[in-house]
């Protein structure tokens, strides 16, 4: 992350699976983009108290307008440099994204993504979890419907490899 980056757009309750043969299972986190690149933050310093009331918020925001480009009060650019100190965490530019799109299935609105990353081919499918399990894992149960399309659009308008 460079200094001048600002935050455009913070997702949380992200569902991420791999879209890979054979995978199974996925990770929560966090889905940032900045004026810059898009960020999956899985392991992050945020308190869990914040993290709770902001993914309620986030729902009650998401069914009055299904728009993705919104933005969480607690959590700014200072935060999301040092959650980014983990190298767990993905940080991609725009031009290591070689395909993005999105889907409305009818449990739920999913961001496909396919990057190249340290000399490997990734796939992956987004969903923003609306309500989850907790035992014997936790995973989402139900999913939101929502507009990807802004999300897509802001990250395609400044590619500069068009592939």
């Amino acid at each position: 992350m460079e200094p001048d980056e600002k935050i455009q757009a913070h997702l949380v309750s992200v569902w991420r699976e791999s879209k890979k043969f054979f995978s199974i299972g996925g990770r929560e986190g966090m889905l940032l983009l900045t004026n810059k690149h898009l960020m999956f933050i899985h392991k992050t310093e945020a308190k869990i108290s914040w993290w709770k009331a902001i993914t309620q918020r986030q729902v009650i925001n998401l069914i009055k307008s299904k728009n993705t480009i919104i933005r969480h009060d607690g959590y700014d650019e200072e935060q999301l440099m040092n959650d980014l100190e983990d190298d767990r965490n993905v940080e991609l530019s725009f031009d290591d994204i070689s395909s993005i799109s999105y889907q409305e299935k009818d449990w739920g609105s999913s961001l496909l993504l396919e990057y190249q990353k340290d000399g490997k081919q990734e796939k992956f499918q987004y969903s923003i979890a609306q309500d989850w399990v907790k035992y014997p894992a936790k995973e989402p149960t139900k999913y939101m419907k929502v507009d990807w399309e802004p999300f897509v659009k802001y990250i395609k308008d400044r590619q500069k490899l068009v592939k």
